[in-house]
C-alpha cells in the first residue's frame, strides 16, 4: 500500500490488497443512486434496483472497515433520489437530454413493490441504516446546507438544499478531534445564567435589565455570569455553497465542507482514504492540511484531472 498516491480501478479489489487497520479516516461520496453513468464498467450507482446498489455498498464499506484503524471513522456524503419509471425494465437508462448527455439521469424503473413514481426514495437514511445494521456506529447526520442551490421546476414540493454527511465509526471510542473545528460563538456578551430555560428563555430579559441597572441580583451575585467562549462546539448543519470545479463535468463537493471532516477525523501525519477519489477533493484537503491521502478511482480521466489538482495544492503552515 503506497500514500499519496491514486489507484486506479475497482474499489472493492483494490481495498483487498490493503493491510488490516492501516488507514485514520476515510472521506467520500459514492455515486447517488440512478442519477449518472458515468460510463464505466463496474461503477456504482446504476444498480437495477435500490436494494442491489444498498448491498453493494454494505459490502464495500464492509472492506473499508477492515482497513480502517479501531480509531479511525467514516465521513460519508450522500444525496437522494426520486423513483421514474425510465425504462421497459429498470436496467435501459434513458437520457434525459442536457448538454452531458448520458451523465444526467434518473433513477428508478418499470414497477417496485414500495416506490412509486415521484416517490422520495430516502436513499441516504438507507444506507446509513444498512451500514449500522452491519456493525457500523451511526455518530452522527450532518445536514450539508447548500444557500446556492440550483432552482428546480417544481410546483408540488419544497426545493431541495441540503444532502447529508454522515458520521460513522469503527469503535465506540475514536479520533475525534473536536477542538480543530469549533465555531464562533453566537453571544459575546454573556451566557445564559446557570438553570434558566436556554439562552431566550424568561431569565434572558432579567440578566440585561440587572446588568443595566448594575445589579446581578441572585444568590451568587456576579457569579451567575460564566466566562463567554468565542468558540464553541461545531453543530450538525453546515453552510456551505456549492462550488462546482471547472475541469470535471460531474458533481463535486467543495473543499470547504470536508475540511471539518478531515480536520477532526484525521491525524496530522495520518491517512486518509476515498475510494470514489473522482476529481480529487479529499487529496487537495489532505496535502493542504499536512494529511497523506489514498484515492482510488475507475475512471482515468479523473485520476489524470486529481493529480492535475494535488500537483497545485500549497500546504498550509499554519
Amino acid at each position: 500500500m503506497e500514500i499519496n498516491k491514486i489507484y486506479e480501478g475497482n474499489s472493492l479489489e483494490i481495498l483487498k490488497s490493503f493491510p488490516d487497520e492501516s488507514i485514520d479516516c476515510v472521506i467520500t461520496s459514492p455515486p447517488y443512486y440512478g442519477l449518472r453513468d458515468y460510463g464505466m464498467d463496474d461503477q456504482l450507482g446504476l444498480e437495477a434496483t435500490p436494494e442491489l446498489y444498498i448491498n453493494n455498498l454494505v459490502t464495500l464499506f464492509r472492506e473499508i472497515k477492515r482497513v480502517l484503524k479501531n480509531t479511525g471513522t467514516l465521513w460519508l456524503n450522500l444525496g437522494d433520489s426520486f423513483w421514474s419509471k425510465r425504462s421497459k425494465n429498470g436496467q435501459d437508462w434513458t437520457q434525459i437530454g442536457s448538454k452531458n448527455g448520458k451523465h444526467s439521469l434518473r433513477a428508478g424503473g418499470k414497477d417496485h413493490p414500495v416506490y412509486k413514481p415521484k416517490d422520495l426514495m430516502g436513499m441516504p437514511w438507507r444506507v446509513a441504516l444498512a451500514l449500522q445494521q452491519d456493525g457500523w456506529y451511526l455518530r452522527s447526520d450532518i445536514i450539508w446546507h447548500k444557500p446556492n442551490v440550483i432552482p428546480e421546476s417544481v410546483v408540488d414540493r419544497p426545493t431541495k438544499c441540503h444532502e447529508y454527511i454522515f458520521l460513522l465509526s469503527k469503535s465506540e471510542k475514536y479520533f475525534y478531534d473536536y477542538e480543530a473545528i469549533k465555531e464562533e460563538s453566537v453571544y459575546k456578551e454573556h451566557a445564559p445564567i446557570r438553570g434558566s430555560e436556554g439562552t431566550f428563555g424568561p431569565n434572558q430579559s432579567r440578566m440585561r435589565e440587572s446588568k443595566e441597572k448594575g445589579s446581578f441580583g441572585g444568590k451568587h451575585g456576579e457569579d451567575n455570569f460564566r466566562a463567554v467562549r468565542d468558540k464553541r462546539n461545531k453543530r450538525d448543519v453546515w453552510k456551505v455553497a456549492a462550488k462546482p470545479y471547472s475541469g470535471a463535468h460531474f458533481a463535486t463537493y467543495p473543499i470547504e465542507l470536508i475540511e471539518p471532516c478531515l480536520l477532526a477525523g484525521c491525524p496530522e501525519g495520518g491517512i486518509v482514504l476515498d475510494p470514489f477519489f473522482g476529481s480529487g477533493t479529499t487529496g487537495v484537503a489532505a496535502i493542504k492540511h499536512r494529511r497523506n491521502y489514498i484515492g482510488i478511482e475507475l475512471n482515468p480521466d479523473y485520476i489524470e484531472l486529481a493529480d492535475d489538482r494535488i500537483n497545485g495544492t500549497q500546504i498550509n503552515f499554519f
